[in-house]
């Protein structure tokens, strides 16, 4: 079988590497999906050359999204997250089905791609129809198979059913190279003990990720807090950190205690600043949570509550709150660390060393954004790209995606999904979830 190379050659290349190379002008390599070389453009190389000028980045990554939710999106206006939850999502989850999800993740996996996401972590019912509708728009996905104690989750078994079914998920994917599956017991308030503890053993048993969501609201915090000290304390006497890979959300109300936990079990941090604050949650301690080394990966959470899953707002939020809470312009995460956090952290705290970084070996997870954006101006050294692509460019310069070598969003239209029709079943969708809920 003869390989055929690729060469992509841009005005600038950033690597988002740990010792943050910029090639201006520069050029990457790629063959069979993965990435063979990345550098200056006049090195001998492949035949076959397509100069698309521009800026190229590694593929954004999402690390805590529920895509299909964009069958709820705007639903709930105004409500904080408990109300949101019981009043308004849970009655229309209860009563979606397989195909409901597989439209609402097809027409999120357009506004992902669009936008430069190329990997979301996900946690959502019916996960098979959210893999399969991922897979066939292109997108890559982390897939953490929910487990939820809550009305209308009855139908998918109890809570060690609902583990069990990772497992049977994780199987039914294996071959699937777009697809990682990981478990998501949701929260410590929506599944119990027990529960907790099984999944750990689940994800430590099969290599698997575990994702959920921790000390995201005040509320929940405080009837945790009340009974155990705190959310991460609780699953610290669980035994739930034992597990090898733990991607945690929100963590929004921790204390030092809490942040030694995380610190001390190697816990990451998706943190979804948009969706805290449209919620009220309130803003997680990010600065003192990359001080102890944890790390910390930028998110949309899922577009209803968030409402864009275009992850660049969250990218511009971070470091703002951050400095907002210390009152101090120079707290960290500063651009280049933000930009990380979308990219290369974000990488690691799904447990992914195939992604985020533009270097040979890594998957060929590539987006293009337009130079001429009159947000990329002035440019007078090579590093002011990354603090333009922070602070003032974003979604409307991403014009062209590549997923595993392949070619996906091209001249600002995404080439894999029919966005007409997914819309239309969304529309038609979410009125029906809406009239059966009331």
């Amino acid at each position: 079988m003869v390989t055929t190379m690729l060469r992509l050659v841009a005005d600038v290349v950033v690597t988002m590497d740990e010792a943050g190379r910029i090639f201006a002008p520069g050029a990457v390599d790629v063959a069979d999906g993965r990435i063979v070389r990345v550098g200056p453009p006049d090195a001998p190389g492949p035949e076959t050359v397509e100069r698309v000028g521009g800026v190229l980045l590694p593929g954004l990554v999402d690390a805590h999204c529920h895509s299909p939710m964009t069958l709820l999106r705007g639903a709930g206006e105004g409500l904080p997250l408990g109300r949101w939850l019981t009043e308004v999502m849970w009655p229309r989850e209860a009563r979606m089905t397989g195909e409901d999800v597989y439209w609402g993740m097809t027409l999120a996996a357009a506004e992902l791609l669009t936008a430069g996401i190329t990997t979301s972590c996900e946690m959502y019912l019916w996960s098979a129809d959210l893999a399969r509708a991922a897979v066939d728009a292109g997108l890559r996905s982390v897939v953490c198979a929910p487990i939820v104690v809550a009305p209308g989750w009855e139908r998918f078994g109890t809570w060690r059913e609902q583990a069990d079914a990772a497992v049977e998920l994780a199987e039914a994917f294996a071959d699937e190279p777009l697809v990682e599956v990981g478990i998501g017991p949701h929260s410590a308030y929506a599944v119990p003990p027990e529960g907790l503890e099984y999944a750990a053993a689940v994800a430590a048993d099969h290599d698997m990720l575990l994702h959920l969501h921790v000390a995201e609201s005040r509320d929940e915090d405080a009837e945790i807090r009340e009974r155990h000290g705190s959310v991460p304390r609780l699953l610290a006497e669980l035994g739930v950190l034992d597990a090898p890979r733990i991607l945690a959300a929100h963590c929004v109300w921790m204390d030092d205690v809490d942040l030694e936990l995380w610190a001390r079990h190697r816990v990451a941090v998706a943190h979804c600043p948009g969706s805290n604050a449209k919620l009220a949650s309130g803003i997680a301690r990010i600065a003192d949570m990359l001080d102890r080394g944890i790390v910390v990966a930028v998110a949309t959470d899922g577009p209803a509550s968030n409402d864009d899953l275009g992850l660049w707002e969250e990218v511009r939020l971070a470091p703002m709150l951050a400095r907002l809470r210390a009152l101090d312009a120079e707290t960290a995460p500063d651009a280049r660390q933000a930009l990380a956090m979308a990219t290369r952290e974000a990488a690691r705290a799904l447990g992914r060393d195939d992604l985020g970084v533009l270097a040979p070996g890594r998957r060929a997870d590539l987006v293009r954004l337009d130079l001429a954006d009159p947000t990329f101006a002035p440019i007078v050294e090579a590093t002011d790209v990354v603090s333009h692509l922070v602070w003032s460019v974003g979604a409307r310069a991403v014009t062209d995606v590549w997923v595993e070598g392949r070619r996906v969003v091209a001249g600002r239209r995404c080439l894999t999904v029919d966005v007409d029709r997914a819309r239309r079943e969304v529309d038609a969708r979410a009125r029906r979830l809406a009239e059966e809920a009331s």
